[in-house]
This record gives C-alpha cells, sequence and structure tokens, in this order.
C-alpha cells in the first residue's frame, strides 16, 4: 500500500507543472496591460502598469514570463484581485471557509442518502422504492441546479419566509462583525458555538438550509444511479448467488459481500462531488448571495479579474489534484487489486 501511495506521490509535481503550464499558456492570451495584475501587491501599482511590464518582463518569450511566474506563485503571491480589493492568497483564504462549511453540511445526506436509497433501489429491483428513486434520481439530475434554487428560494423564502439567502441576517451579521466576535475558524456555525452564541448558530444554520438542499438534491440523485448501477451489477455476480444458495441471511449478503464490491465507482465519483464542492458551487452560491469562493469567482470572471481567475484556477487544480489521490488511495483500499497494477 506504502508502494502505491508513493507511487501517486511522485506523479504529483508532473500534474502540477502541466496544470501550471496550461493556466499560463491560457494567460497568455491577455494582453500584458492585464497580465500586470498577477504581479501587483498593492492597489495603487495599478497606476504603474508600464512599468510592471518592463520589471517583470512582460513583453519577453514566453519560457522567460512562465519562471517568474512560477516563482511568484511558489512564493504564495497570486497578485491582486481588484473583485474582492485584496491580494488574491487573502482573497481564497476569505471566502473558502464558507464554501467549506457549505460543503461539509452538503457532503454528508448526499453521500449518506444517495448510498443508502441506491442500494435499496437495486435490492428491491422494479418494486415501489425502485421507481421512487429513479423518479428523485431523474428529476433531481434533469433540472438545472439553477432552476432548484430558484424553486426552493420562491416557497421556502418568498413564500412562507423561513430560510433566507445569505450567510447572516443583519443583527448577527453586525454582531459578527463587531469586537465582541472571535472567528476562530471562519466557519459561521463553529465560531458561533465556540463564541457562546447560539441565536447567531441557528441564524447560521437558517442561511446554510436552501443552499444544503439544493446541492443536495442534484448530486444526491447523480449517486443514487451510480449506486444503483453498480449494486445491480454486483448483485449479478457468481459469488453473490452462491452466498445465497448457501442459505446466508438476504442483509449479510447484500451489506456484507455485494455492497463492498459495488463501491468502487461510487467512492470515485463520491471523491469528485466533494472536490467539485469545495471548488466552488458557482451557481448554488451566486443564486443564494452566498459569499463562498465561487461566487468570488463567478464575478472575478464578470469583471475581468485577470489575476484572481488565475489564482481562482489554480486553486480548483490543486484541490482536484489532492481530490484525485484520495480516491486512488480509497480505491486502493476497497479493491486490492489495484495496488499490483
Amino acid at each position: 500500500m506504502t508502494a502505491f501511495v508513493v507511487r501517486r506521490l511522485i506523479l504529483l509535481p508532473l500534474v502540477a507543472f502541466g496544470v501550471t503550464l496550461l493556466i499560463f499558456g491560457l494567460l497568455q492570451m491577455l494582453s500584458p496591460q492585464m497580465r500586470a495584475a498577477l504581479y501587483v501587491t498593492d492597489p495603487r501599482q495599478l497606476r504603474a502598469v508600464d512599468s510592471i511590464i518592463r520589471m517583470h518582463g512582460l513583453d519577453k518569450p514566453f519560457h522567460s514570463q512562465y519562471v517568474g511566474w512560477l516563482g511568484r506563485v511558489v512564493r504564495g503571491d497570486l497578485g491582486w484581485s481588484e473583485t474582492a480589493k485584496m491580494p488574491v492568497a487573502k482573497a481564497i483564504a476569505t471566502f473558502f471557509p464558507a464554501t467549506l462549511e457549505l460543503t461539509i453540511f452538503a457532503v454528508v445526506p448526499i453521500i449518506v442518502v444517495g448510498i443508502w436509497l441506491g442500494t435499496l433501489s437495486a435490492v428491491h429491483r422494479d418494486r415501489l422504492v425502485d421507481h421512487f428513486s429513479r423518479f428523485f434520481a431523474i428529476s433531481g439530475t434533469s433540472m438545472p441546479t439553477f432552476v432548484w434554487g430558484l424553486l426552493l428560494l420562491m416557497v421556502f423564502y418568498g413564500a412562507w419566509q423561513i430560510f433566507p439567502p445569505g450567510r447572516l441576517s443583519l443583527e448577527p451579521n453586525m454582531y459578527v462583525l463587531s469586537q465582541q466576535f472571535r472567528p476562530y475558524t471562519r466557519l459561521m456555525t463553529v465560531d458561533a458555538l465556540l463564541n457562546g452564541q447560539l441565536w447567531i448558530f441557528v441564524d447560521a444554520l437558517r442561511h446554510l438550509a436552501l443552499p444544503v438542499l439544493t446541492l443536495s438534491l442534484v448530486s444526491c440523485a447523480t449517486l443514487v444511479r451510480v449506486t444503483r448501477s453498480s449494486m445491480l451489477e454486483t448483485l449479478r455476480q457468481d459469488y453473490v448467488r452462491t452466498a445465497r444458495a448457501k442459505g446466508l441471511d438476504s442483509g449479510v449478503v447484500v451489506n456484507k459481500h455485494a455492497r463492498k464490491n459495488a463501491m468502487i465507482p461510487v467512492v470515485t465519483l463520491s471523491a469528485l462531488l466533494f472536490v467539485g464542492l469545495l471548488n466552488g458551487v458557482a451557481i448554488t452560491e451566486t443564486v443564494y448571495g452566498y459569499p463562498g469562493i465561487g461566487l468570488w469567482g463567478v464575478n472575478a470572471a464578470i469583471q475581468l479579474d485577470a489575476a484572481a481567475v488565475a489564482g481562482f484556477a489554480l486553486f480548483n487544480a490543486l484541490l482536484l489534484v489532492m481530490g484525485n489521490l484520495t480516491a486512488d488511495i480509497l480505491y486502493a483500499l476497497i479493491d486490492p487489486r489495484i495496488r499490483l497494477r
């Protein structure tokens, strides 16, 4: 197992090199004036764009610029985000905790309900629960995310005034911005509990409810379909029929013998779903005005904030690489044959 993990870790620098090369190559399509934002650490420097171009050689050959840019990236200097009015690295650190909190609350129901309902649907094929799960999966994946978001917002906020958009209501938000509140983790629910402010914790949960429900409906439906298909394939295998012929209890056959082998594609999909949520669920955060990294990325793209978009892309690529590594390790844990390839 250790050799397998080491082999995967050795490949990481090559993947990272390819990603940075691709992102920097795309940045070359922009003018030197727009790329100058990548080398700014203070907004006052934007008045001297020509000197920045000369200083960093933005009119020099590709390889020369790439080496200089990569050196700054390695040091954590990603430039200045005009959208966030702060350095890109600081903007990522500011917006990411909100997305991380949303992901943590969303991923648990997605995985638990997705695997449970997919398994139940496969075991009871063509029965009522199977028809329900297929209806749920098709309706969940066929409707665009923003439609689900707007529908839920219209019902639960517009009509019933239960779950508002945003991250906090006005009064809790003013308290959070005051000196009395200490942001230990920048996860609002956790910080509210650490500060002993239960009313802020409840308010944060109310604002998380609709984004979590929207993400759960869409992502859970996908996981249900994959789990059902994988379980149906596994239940047809000879060893499962043999286990049943020996008179083993149905629950033991499904939970101990079939489900473990059916989880291989589910684990891969779950890891990618988790990384996808961490990368910033741009549409959901935009619909609910939730101040996460996805909403910041959308605003940066709209305003042609090149430094922010490049930093956002690099951060997402890093998460995706780490997510794939985690999926590979989980894959090898579930199926030992993978380690020998």
